[in-house]
């Protein structure tokens, strides 16, 4: 098979020997693979993939049709279309997957739709609800609306009868960012439209100060993008004042047994959404495998909505 593949920092189009579905995973023949800030720190070293997935082939999303079953198999059926998030290797013609991490993809969503669906609604569900707790009638800020998983947050949000804001750095996708159900704001005195019972942190740790001081009583803060910075200093004292917490989340390096929680949360929640039109999955581009460094290239230059994805 063909695969993306991390040589020295640079990404290249490599053969490699097709791989094989063992006892309870399924082989997908990959039709289209999103991708996210991660690939781009795995390219230039930065961060590994865990034990037991590829090292040199990026890739946390895919979906795609079973291609072939492991012994022990019982929920998919060869033809099938899934998708789903792996721990690497999603960026390559074939790609072997656990199928309890496997999801079916909805009627009428397209092979570009499908990739760029379970890293990205997978981690804003995630974050929202299973770790943040976002309730009806909440405020959230998203900072980093216009990307992949902050278009996902707002949506999903949006949908459980939050009042969502969203930080966007582009002014030109301001409206994109709106008609998606959020009030877009510039990132520069986000705090003066507070207070925020959730925020989202998809940026880093430039924001961090800014976070607390727009934080209501009891707010949630979630980190899980830091690619503005990972270190910043925090006043405990206002912590403290407002009763607050900060959650920390990834999902790359969990064990399989929350990765298939967290999908079959995603199944049960965000699915029917897909599957009414209630909520959508905006491509800002896509790329075939052999341009996929030109792919990487327009994800690192910003300025775009939702997802860059590579098909197969």
């Amino acid at each position: 098979m063909r695969a993306a593949t991390v040589r020295d920092g640079e990404i290249v189009i490599e053969e490699h020997p097709d791989p094989t579905p063992g006892a309870g995973e399924v082989l997908v023949r990959v039709r289209a693979a999103g991708l996210n800030g991660a690939d781009m720190m795995q390219r230039r070293g930065l961060y590994p993939a865990p034990a037991g997935s590829p090292q040199d082939i990026p890739g946390l999303e895919l979906a795609g049709e079973v291609a072939a079953l492991g012994s022990g198999t019982e929920r998919f059926s060869p033809g099938e279309r899934v998708m789903a998030i792996v721990g690497g290797g999603g960026q390559a013609e074939l790609a072997v997957v656990h199928e309890r991490q496997l999801m079916p993809v909805p009627e009428g969503l397209s092979w570009p739709q499908a990739g760029g669906v379970p890293e990205t609604f997978t981690t804003a569900h995630d974050a929202l609800f299973s770790q943040a707790r976002l309730r009806l009638g909440e405020r959230l800020l998203v900072h980093g609306g216009a990307g992949g998983v902050g278009t996902a947050a707002i949506q999903i949000a949006a949908a459980a009868g939050a009042r969502v804001s969203a930080t966007v750095r582009n002014e030109a996708l301001r409206e994109q960012v709106q008609a998606l159900g959020a009030e877009a704001l510039a990132p520069e005195g986000f705090q003066q439209a507070g207070p925020y019972d959730v925020i989202l942190e998809l940026v880093g740790a430039p924001n961090l100060a800014g976070n607390l001081a727009a934080l209501a009583q009891r707010g949630r803060i979630v980190v899980i993008g830091v690619g503005a910075g990972a270190k910043a200093e925090l006043n405990l004292l206002a912590l403290m004042g407002k009763r607050a917490s900060i959650h920390g989340s990834t999902l790359r390096a969990r064990p399989l047994e929350d990765k298939a929680i967290a999908a079959r949360r995603v199944e049960r929640e965000v699915l029917p959404l897909l599957s009414c039109g209630k909520v959508s999955v905006p491509v800002a581009a896509t790329f075939p495998l052999d341009q996929a460094p030109a792919a990487y290239d327009r994800f690192a230059a910003g300025g775009k909505l939702g997802k860059i994805v590579l098909m197969m």
